[in-house]
């Protein structure tokens, strides 16, 4: 299946769909994440990414009746140190609803490289049926090809072949088992030459006034089903001189493709107990 096809064949309504915790965002997402498909959560560091992906390893064990999956969830993690202080913090207000700890059903495994992802993909035949799992997060995958490549046409055009392959077999795995896959990504920086030509994603984007683009390329972009991406901007507030008040850091999340989802986008804020949104 290509994007265009994705286009012509949006999402079923009978879709299972896992809240992300806060009724605004599930609306911004249509209900919230779809299971047989691909998310991706596009950041810089220090936005949410990270926190939004522990609250869904959460989320996914609540009753259907609350818009969980009744299940477990597995966390492949690149990024070290694993967050596991933040995970506990916000397991806490999960167990008033779960007849469990909810740290027992959170399963963890390190990834170093996208070979290491690759063999581990086939073992979720055995994993996700022994262990009831119903999501997947991958934390995140622009860290698994940070300096495996080099930028040559051949090295390119072999990273190119590696997405595609880990791509494909996370969408057959999410079809086969009803998976909701979710993946965080990186930015960088969207570069001016000397002639105006931009160097990077065409498609740039803005965070704490830069102007960025996901991490990965075009190559890709194409094999995700659906991107959301979280950014920052500061404002001053207490006084209308620049050069008083207090900065403020407001932050966003959006839809940049889907299926199923017009270009919408939503103000979030980060508390102890999780990420929520918040009308303005």
């Amino acid at each position: 299946m290509n994007p265009e096809d994705l286009l012509r064949h949006p999402l079923p309504a009978e879709t299972p769909k896992l809240t992300l915790g806060c009724p605004l965002l599930d609306r911004l997402l249509g209900g919230g994440v779809p299971c047989g498909t691909i998310t991706e959560i596009v950041a810089e560091s220090g936005t949410g990414k990270t926190q939004l992906s522990l609250q869904l390893l959460l989320a996914a064990q609540l009753p259907t009746s609350r818009g969980g999956l009744s299940a477990s969830s597995l966390y492949l993690h690149s990024e070290f140190p694993l967050p596991f202080r933040r995970l506990h913090q916000l397991s806490i207000f999960y167990r008033p609803h779960l007849q469990h700890n909810p740290l027992d059903h959170v399963f963890v495994e390190p990834l170093h490289s996208a070979d290491h992802l690759l063999d581990l993909l086939p073992r979720l035949d055995f994993l996700v049926p022994k262990f009831n799992v119903k999501l997947i997060v991958i934390d995140s995958i622009a860290a698994l090809f940070r300096g495996e490549f080099e930028n040559t046409p051949l090295e390119l055009k072999r990273r190119s072949s590696m997405f595609f392959k880990i791509s494909s077999k996370l969408r057959f795995h999410a079809r086969k088992f009803g998976l909701a896959v979710v993946l965080t990504n990186q930015v960088v920086d969207v570069m001016e030459s000397s002639d105006n030509l931009r160097i990077g994603n065409s498609a740039a984007l803005c965070s704490s006034g830069r102007r960025v683009c996901p991490a990965l390329g075009l190559s890709w972009a194409n094999c995700v089903n659906t991107r959301l991406f979280m950014w920052r901007e500061e404002e001053r507030v207490g006084s209308e001189d620049e050069n008083f008040g207090n900065m403020q850091t407001r932050r966003f999340i959006r839809v940049v493709f889907a299926p199923h989802l017009p270009d919408t986008f939503c103000e979030f804020v980060i508390r102890r107990e999780g990420l929520f949104g918040i009308n303005r």
